[in-house]
């Protein structure tokens, strides 16, 4: 059995938790080349670089998003992207030619995030939309952690105790006490520590792709 320890003293996001699997072993033309089998594939691309803080190496991962025209038009479509729901985004990984696998893992992670949400708001997992975490850069954070779990065939995640943070963050609903709500609620059952730093130190999708 393979199983994947995190280490969360500091929290955890999609983008560092991309960092992560590229330092365990992912080749980056791998992930990009997974990734680039989603519809969205041209409104985004990897930068993926190596970075050293307090004498520590390690990888960064942003998911850059392609802005190629600035017109009202656009900017509409770019709202519409930001707030997509869990039909949308089961959509683009269903039409997608990634492997069963990872389609089965990217689901149940939204998933995970949907129920939040929609406890959060009181509508239906159907009506709940995804907000930050329906937009390009988390679908590529959980589609991609998918693809890297798929890959380095892990078959158990264990955890420490997760950092929330603390303090106050902005997001869709304006600024909200740390853990935002959602992330509260994904992080449900899950063993944590608070406000050790006054920032968010774990996001939605980093909880939710651990969850």
């Amino acid at each position: 059995m393979k199983i994947l320890y995190y280490d969360c003293f500091a929290g955890i996001s999609g983008d560092m938790n991309l960092g992560v699997m590229i330092d365990l072993g992912i080749e980056e033309n791998y992930l990009k080349e997974e990734l680039n089998k989603l519809s969205i594939k041209d409104e985004f691309e990897l930068k993926i670089c190596k970075g050293e803080k307090m004498g520590i190496t390690g990888t960064k991962v942003d998911v850059i998003i392609k802005n190629h025209h600035h017109d009202h038009n656009h900017h509409n479509t770019h709202e519409h992207h930001d707030h997509r729901n869990l039909k949308d985004i089961n959509k683009i990984i269903e039409e997608s030619h990634l492997n069963d696998n990872v389609k089965k893992m990217s689901k149940e992670i939204f998933k995970i995030v949907a129920e939040a949400e929609a406890k959060v708001h009181g509508k239906t997992i159907e009506e709940a939309h995804l907000h930050e975490v329906g937009a390009v850069d988390s679908i590529v954070d959980i589609i991609g952690a998918a693809i890297c779990y798929d890959k380095l065939g892990v078959d158990k995640v264990l955890s420490s105790t997760v950092e929330l943070g603390g303090g106050f963050v902005n997001c869709a609903h304006g600024t909200m006490p740390v853990p935002a709500p959602a992330t509260s609620e994904i992080a449900k059952d899950i063993p944590v520590h608070i406000g050790k730093v006054n920032s968010e130190t774990a996001t939605p999708t980093g909880v939710a792709i651990l969850k």
